[in-house]
């Protein structure tokens, strides 16, 4: 049960228009939370007026989400509120029954969460819950069932082409697990905006989204506060922020530390922690040095490794012209890849971007050797790779490993951090005292100590997981780690702490890369070169400076002009 005290009394009913041209459509004065006694939100005051956009950055662990899930009622059992105000339209949200709450989420306050699998229900379409919500606002009572239905369909397959879906018809009569996590994203911010909600709260709406789409919500989102409607926006992407946001709080431990108009803010900010989230953005200007020191790696450390050159080793991937194609619902052949080809040298990195359904994790497990391409050839370290079994790879395999997007899906709950490592490291042969020995090495190439050993990954934070999974990768000594999306779901700080990591690992065994993400800017930094993929196919492939500055084909441009910028005068390349 959530406890309020306040100053405040009273709470009045919110179903009538809320907007006061007297008042900020929302406002909060020293608010704090506490769950248990421990004090997570404190002193914590700000505002939004109708048609503006106020961001909410900061760490993992800042308070930030639980600051804005207190305009809705969200905190969850055992939160104790503590404010001087928590108002919507000029009137208290404090101390609102369930009953009044329900009146007001959806209707009057909008909120998308990140995690759109959780939210959206798996009983049912994503066509019938955005329906749902877009009738409940519009009241379609009157007039002949079939004719309120007709019009209501209609209304989501906007709503959801509005958003980036592709193929809205066929989506809306997909249930969620049906859904990339991109696309049930976007099938969520179109059931909170089918009923115009005066203030819409959008907690990282854009992560893991490719630019293209990431524009396209932000656009959807800049509309909302065209007509008048306010938004909070909790981000930890600082372009994002200074693309749609008119004012910024900087949260840290529960504090806001730095408040003002965003140009301000990240142009010309005043508190050292925001300058160190500034600072850790990867980017063109970036490339070559550590984010979190500023530190210069070496021309030699990132090219060929210690003690060898590219001129005197095989290739460690070369991959000639592989296809492949999956059945369809209507039993026709989709083709996934076509004909994608690429070479990778040891100590080098190669970047894949594109948009989802594009094929790059079908090529990243085609690489890997999980799915067997229909033709073409992949080679690991100068010898056969695709063309083999699975029985004839099993001997090989340690030398290509992987890092997911999400290294907790990919651990087994029951086993601790030793464990896992342990497993990995079976395939060398390391066996007892000799493995206890390299878990210590590998816990303290990633920067864990020893102490993370028989801790669970449900104990640890994403960036810890993150490093586990590293570790993990690690283990086998691989001459090729595929990096699917590794970085995408982390803090701006963590983020840099773990590019930092991978390129000081690059360059102390020369292990080459494919990474995967739809973030150009991390990709300019890690990269050497470039594939970028479109409905299966490679449109550009080469030098990554070559491919940032001067990009040859138009879909490379249009996903270049889609990325937001700190600087929007500035262009991404």
């Amino acid at each position: 049960m959530t406890t309020v005290a306040s100053t405040t009394s009273g709470a009045a009913d919110l179903a009538d228009d809320v907007r006061d041209a007297d008042q900020p459509l929302a406002a909060v004065r020293d608010l704090r939370v506490s769950f248990g006694g421990r004090e997570v939100v404190r002193g914590v005051s700000f505002e939004v007026n109708a048609g503006e956009c106020l961001a909410i950055v900061g760490e993992s662990g800042s308070g930030k989400s639980v600051t804005a899930r207190t305009l809705i009622g969200l905190t969850g059992d055992g939160a104790r509120i503590d404010a001087d105000a928590v108002t919507f339209g000029g009137r208290s949200l404090l101390g609102l029954t369930d009953r009044q709450w329900r009146q007001i989420r959806g209707r009057e306050i909008g909120f998308v969460l990140q995690d759109a699998l959780v939210s959206l229900d798996q009983l049912r379409t994503v066509g019938s819950e955005i329906g749902e919500a877009w009738s409940a606002h519009h009241g379609l009572r009157l007039g002949p069932a079939a004719l309120r239905r007709a019009e209501r369909d209609e209304k989501v397959v906007e709503l959801l082409g509005l958003v980036g879906v592709p193929e809205p018809r066929v989506r809306a009569g997909q249930r969620p697990h049906e859904l990339s996590g991109g696309l049930r994203q976007r099938a969520l911010i179109a059931s909170a905006i089918a009923q115009d909600p005066k203030l819409l709260i959008a907690d990282e709406p854009t992560t893991a989204l490719d630019a293209t789409v990431q524009a396209q919500i932000l656009d959807v989102l800049g509309e909302a506060k065209e007509r008048g409607n306010g938004v909070i926006l909790i981000s930890h992407d600082l372009a994002v922020v200074a693309r749609l946001a008119d004012r910024v709080a900087v949260m840290r431990r529960g504090e806001i530390v730095e408040y003002g108009p965003t140009a301000e803010v990240l142009r010309a900010p005043e508190h050292d922690y925001t300058r160190s989230l500034l600072a850790s953005i990867p980017s063109r200007t970036s490339k070559g040095s550590l984010l979190t020191t500023g530190e210069t790696l070496t021309v030699a450390d990132t090219e060929s490794g210690p003690g060898s050159s590219a001129e005197d080793q095989p290739l460690a991937l070369r991959v000639r012209d592989v296809r492949k194609s999956f059945a369809a619902r209507d039993k026709t052949e989709r083709a996934a890849v076509r004909g994608i080809s690429f070479d990778l040298a040891p100590g080098r990195t190669l970047g894949i971007v594109g948009e989802s359904g594009s094929g790059k994790t079908t090529t990243a497990r085609i690489v890997l050797g999980l799915t067997c391409p229909d033709a073409g050839t992949v080679e690991l370290n100068g010898r056969a790779w695709s063309a083999l079994s699975d029985k004839e790879r099993r001997a090989n395999r340690h030398q290509i490993s992987v890092i997911y997007q999400d290294p907790l899906s990919s651990f087994d709950p029951r086993w601790d951090v030793e464990r896992i490592l342990r497993d990995s490291l079976r395939s060398r042969g390391l066996r007892g005292g000799a493995a206890d020995e390299r878990v210590s090495e590998l816990l303290d190439h990633v920067g864990l100590s020893d102490a993370f050993r028989h801790r669970h990954p449900l104990k640890l934070s994403g960036g810890q997981r993150q490093r586990v999974a590293i570790a993990r990768a690690l283990a086998p000594e691989p001459s090729v780690i595929v990096c699917d999306e590794p970085v995408s779901a982390l803090d701006v700080s963590i983020q840099a702490r773990i590019l930092d990591l991978l390129a000081r690992l690059q360059a102390e065994t020369g292990v080459a890369l494919v990474f995967i993400s739809h973030d150009l800017g991390v990709i300019h930094h890690v990269a050497d070169d470039i594939l970028v993929m479109r409905d299966g196919e490679a449109v550009e492939y080469g030098d990554a400076d070559k491919v940032f500055g001067d990009p040859d084909h138009p879909y490379t441009r249009e996903l270049l002009a889609a990325v937001p910028t700190i600087d929007e005068s500035e262009s991404v390349a």
